[in-house]
């Protein structure tokens, strides 16, 4: 993976993988997002929590979607969360992004992923988890990171599998999804997991 730390008149930060290229989407990118987001509707929104029914929907709302990267870059800035863009062959595939970033005696952070459909089965997404989870671990001297998933959710449940990321187990009633209180399977990797697994996962994905 090759990592571009940008000055203010550069382009944005860039994570590259063997066939992804990501980035934090900015407000230049809403057509085409939105476009993948709204043909993926119904593929997307069953694991995703719901939305506020009086906000502003940023998928058919430009300006709630240039107020969403606003407050990415804000949180990138803050050290909080990393979020990026996919893109494969310079068209956006999907997001993949490191959330709920602790420092402290914690210095942990959570990966979420979501895919156009177009581009499932594909390996993108792992590879992309794959480029995140070295940005974390080399970059952002995290010490562990986490996947939580919905039990039935098999298609991202396969990602975790495919590279062999420790299942931790069952977390009861553990996030809000589609307006119901979902258990969730907790997957998590430690800067001394990658440290062992590094030349293996970086020469099947990177």
């Amino acid at each position: 993976m090759a990592l571009r730390h940008p000055s203010k008149a550069a382009a944005p930060m860039r994570l590259y993988g063997r066939r992804v290229m990501m980035r934090p989407l900015a407000a230049g990118d809403y057509q085409a997002w939105s476009d993948v987001r709204s043909r993926n509707e119904g593929w997307l929104t069953v694991w995703e929590p719901r939305r506020h029914p009086n906000l502003p929907d940023p998928i058919t709302d430009r300006s709630a979607f240039t107020s969403r990267c606003v407050q990415r870059d804000r949180d990138r800035a803050n050290g909080t969360a990393f979020q990026f863009g996919l893109f494969v062959d310079q068209q956006i595939a999907g997001e993949v992004n490191l959330n709920n970033v602790i420092r402290g005696a914690m210095q942990s952070g959570t990966i979420g992923y979501w895919v156009d459909r177009r581009h499932a089965g594909q390996g993108y997404v792992a590879e992309g988890v794959v480029v995140l989870i070295q940005f974390a671990f080399e970059q952002l001297s995290l010490h562990r990171v986490e996947i939580c998933i919905v039990p039935r959710n098999t298609n991202s449940r396969r990602i975790m599998e495919k590279l062999k990321i420790r299942d931790e187990g069952l977390a009861e009633r553990y996030l809000e999804i589609n307006g119901v209180w979902e258990d969730h399977i907790r997957y998590g990797m430690t800067a001394e997991e990658w440290t062992a697994r590094r030349d293996e996962l970086t020469a099947d994905w990177l």
